[in-house]
């Protein structure tokens, strides 16, 4: 018997053998193989229908930040121009209340300088009055020193007083 060429009992055996290990591996050796091949399989798809699932989810996600952050934005410049609106209006406010302040004040003032005014006109008329009296006091003493001059004045303010 030679190496290269086997007998025929050596092929026989051999073939019982493989035969035999054929029967084994068909019976309970593939059966686990491709159950465990089909259990690999369903764990992958079921991980792919997972990962497509989270990555709709993560569209979804992305899409309502998206829509929130676009709200927040909206919300943002309405409270901005209502805040102006607001400032707007207490700025003009202030204003009118500051002019009507303003014309008040001046008005306090027209009526102080007029109430001066006619206090210090006052003044000056009881000022000229007495003056007034006073020099024609002077001037009558100096007039009236003699009983005839006396005399003469008496008649014509008592022809004054007659006639009026």
């Amino acid at each position: 018997m030679s190496l290269i060429t086997p007998g025929f009992g050596l092929l026989f055996w051999m073939t019982v053998v493989f035969l035999v290990v054929l029967f084994v591996l068909w019976k309970w050796g593939f059966p686990v193989i491709v159950k465990m091949e089909l259990d690999r399989k369903d764990y992958i798809d079921s991980s792919l229908k997972k990962a497509h699932e989270a990555n709709e989810r993560l569209a979804n996600i992305q899409k309502e930040g998206e829509s929130i952050l676009q709200e927040a934005r909206e919300k943002q410049a309405l409270i901005l121009k209502e805040a102006a609106e607001t400032r707007d209006a207490i700025v003009e406010k202030a204003q009118e209340k500051a002019r009507a302040e303003g014309a008040r004040l001046l008005e306090d003032a027209k009526a102080t300088i007029e109430q001066e005014k006619k206090a210090a006109i006052a003044d000056i008329r009881k000022q000229v009055a007495t003056l007034s009296v006073e020099i024609a006091e002077k001037v009558l003493r100096k007039n009236l020193q003699g009983d005839q001059a006396q005399m003469d004045l008496i008649d014509r303010m008592l022809d004054d007083v007659s006639v009026n």
